[in-house]
């Protein structure tokens, strides 16, 4: 009996010692592989705009954009925010979002929302931006005011193009 029990533990270390490793290099369970809670969109390919808000309770959300963030927000009336931060534009590294050099509109098309509202880590980035493709600059506060503004809009919008993805399918 007691030849059983060993021989089922090295069986079952057999199998995780080859498991783990192809978990490791397929990314399973990587950081980068989460997806917006509201939404399912994937922060590897968001991480430009990949917001995560922290409750005051501890609890973490990850979403892919500061309209999902606004649908958070609404969902969660109750649990205070303690700290947003926010995906710079560029590098797709977290920042502060009170802290980021945001942009409000211009001519590359937001994530879940038609009027686009992006974050810099630098002043300069931002002003390159808005060089570029257009926009004027904002506070975070402005940017969460829009993106309330912008929500039935932009549900239609996200309906719309998800029901125009469905009939592309079939």
């Amino acid at each position: 009996m007691r030849n059983d029990f060993v021989l089922s533990w090295k069986k079952a270390l057999f199998v995780i010692s080859i498991i783990t490793p192809l978990f490791i290099l397929t990314g399973v369970g990587n950081a980068d592989e989460h997806a917006c809670i509201h939404c399912g969109m994937m922060k590897a390919k968001f991480g430009h705009s990949w917001v995560s808000i922290e409750h005051e309770d501890g609890t973490v959300e990850g979403v892919c954009s500061v309209h999902c963030a606004a649908v958070d927000m609404a969902l969660h009336i109750d649990q205070p925010v303690k700290k947003i931060t926010v995906g710079d534009y560029n590098s797709k590294k977290q920042i502060d979002a009170d802290r980021a050099f945001w942009v409000i509109g211009g001519d590359k098309m937001g994530v879940m929302t038609a009027r686009a509202k992006w974050a810099f880590e630098t002043k300069e980035a931002a002003d390159n931006f808005m060089k570029t493709h257009g926009g004027r600059p904002a506070t975070f506060e402005e940017v969460m005011k829009a993106s309330f503004e912008d929500m039935y809009e932009d549900v239609l919008m996200i309906q719309k193009k998800r029901k125009m993805m469905k009939m592309k399918k079939n």
